[in-house]
């Protein structure tokens, strides 16, 4: 392997998440002028815009099969390609039938993408940062956002602007494509398939000594001689509780609203009485929150517990969306309450992309043992975009039927839910290897608790 400094390996190694951040947000500043132009229904608009998650789903189980076999670059790679064709296929779309197939080719790239690279970076980061730098992934995805939120208000006026907006995501493919040349491969994947000594050269270049190198290689090695691979071992009973953490951190993530407000950001605050502009505009606020949100984690992800931070993150997301409804329960003026909308969702994505949004992927990424791991996030992955669908798909639906007040209060419902499940099932995994994570997880009942209470 040719000599590649750490940095470039750990911003590569995350940089495909622009690819996810910026598909997911480009579309919040392109499905009015679709919509408008292709005289879509709200079910058509639903499935044009959650068609991406439909081939999520389908990305995320193909990797999650193909990911321990073939390894994680080499199937980020072919991620970056399929990318390039959904993106330019959205773009030349004629009508909304060749559009959702465009996008559900996008989205098979983007749940590639999504379930490997947490896999990928949690097993190059060593302990003490690898929440720090897993987070990368989430910083990535969030400037993806921005980007796109950019981009779509300086396209806004232009007609035919939504076929710019969807092409231009095919240059952070081609970018992703090059970098990811340059990668190695996982160490942890290497040692897995009998490749010790290449293993052995990647972590050189990552650590700073040799004997740090030696007593991970030799943690890894045990782990993985007693370890036996392949899906069936993942519902096996001492992986069983990872499996539940793994699928219930990732399907919360998304049916908790998040999507509700990334993806029909714009329209939200045009309903809400701004002008089409001023309403794009709005989504460059959401994704400027959500990048200084997350480089402020970035600082705190390995100083706190993870369970303290998903717990704060929670409860706030929660008042965001209740506020709202309350107020329009108790017949505050119409005005008013518009703005109090806005300012509440803008709160939402503050103590989102600084709890929920980057916590569960490194979670995910730490939580499953190295003979499962990329099987177990790629099933997390699926959860996470089967949710993100269902929102996707159903939000344009109920905004239609029913009231703000409504729609948020079953959110807020949903987030309430979620810190049960933070407090009652995940476990606190900051600071340990991935390899002591695996030998408590598949420890006894006695263990687990004692790891839960920490």
């Amino acid at each position: 392997m040719s000599k590649v400094s750490s940095k470039f390996i750990f911003f590569f190694g995350s940089f495909a998440g622009i690819l996810f951040g910026y598909d997911i947000g480009i579309i919040a500043g392109a499905e009015g002028h679709i919509e408008s132009d292709f005289n879509l229904s709200p079910l058509w608009l639903g499935i044009v815009v959650s068609s991406l998650m439909g081939g999520a789903i389908i990305g995320s189980i193909l990797s999650g099969l193909l990911g321990d076999k073939f390894g994680r670059r080499k199937l980020i790679l072919i991620s970056s390609v399929i990318f390039l064709a959904g993106a330019l296929g959205s773009a030349a779309a004629p009508d909304e039938i060749i559009l959702t197939i465009a996008r559900v080719f996008l989205g098979i790239a983007v749940g590639t993408a999504s379930s490997l690279v947490p896999a990928y970076m949690s097993e190059i980061a060593p302990a003490n940062v690898r929440g720090k730098l897993s987070g990368l992934n989430q910083l990535m995805i969030v400037s993806g956002m921005l980007l796109s939120y950019i981009v779509a208000f300086a396209l806004e006026p232009i007609p035919n602007s939504w076929r710019f907006m969807l092409g231009s995501a095919g240059v952070f493919a081609i970018v992703l494509y090059f970098g990811m040349l340059k990668l190695p491969e996982s160490p942890r994947y290497l040692i897995k398939n009998g490749m010790v000594d290449k293993a052995h050269e990647v972590l050189m270049s990552l650590r700073s000594s040799k004997s740090e190198v030696d007593i991970e290689i030799a943690e890894i090695e045990e782990v993985a001689e007693r370890e036996k691979s392949g899906i069936g071992q993942l519902f096996h009973k001492k992986f069983r509780m990872a499996l539940i953490i793994g699928v219930g951190m990732a399907a919360f993530q998304q049916i908790q609203g998040s999507n509700s407000i990334v993806y029909y950001a714009t329209d939200i605050a045009r309903q809400v009485g701004l002008a089409p502009q001023v309403a794009a505009g709005f989504t460059v606020i959401v994704g400027v929150i959500f990048v200084v949100t997350t480089i402020v984690f970035l600082q705190f992800v390995d100083k706190y517990n993870r369970r303290t931070i998903l717990t704060v993150g929670g409860a706030g997301m929660a008042l965001s969306f209740f506020t709202p409804a309350i107020l329009g329960a108790l017949g505050v003026n119409a005005d008013v309450l518009n703005w109090v909308t806005l300012i509440a969702l803008c709160c939402f994505i503050l103590f989102y992309s600084f709890s929920w949004a980057p916590l569960t992927w490194i979670i995910v990424g730490e939580i499953f043992p190295l003979a499962v791991r990329g099987i177990g996030a790629g099933i997390s992955s699926a959860f996470n975009w089967t949710g993100s669908l269902a929102v996707g798909l159903v939000f344009p639906i109920l905004a239609d039927k029913f009231s703000f007040g409504i729609v948020f209060s079953a959110f807020g419902i949903i987030c309430v839910l979620g810190l049960f499940f933070i407090r009652f099932v995940v476990v606190e995994t900051k600071g340990r290897s991935l390899e002591q994570i695996e030998t408590e997880m598949a420890g006894s009942k006695r263990k687990s608790a004692k790891v839960a209470g920490q």
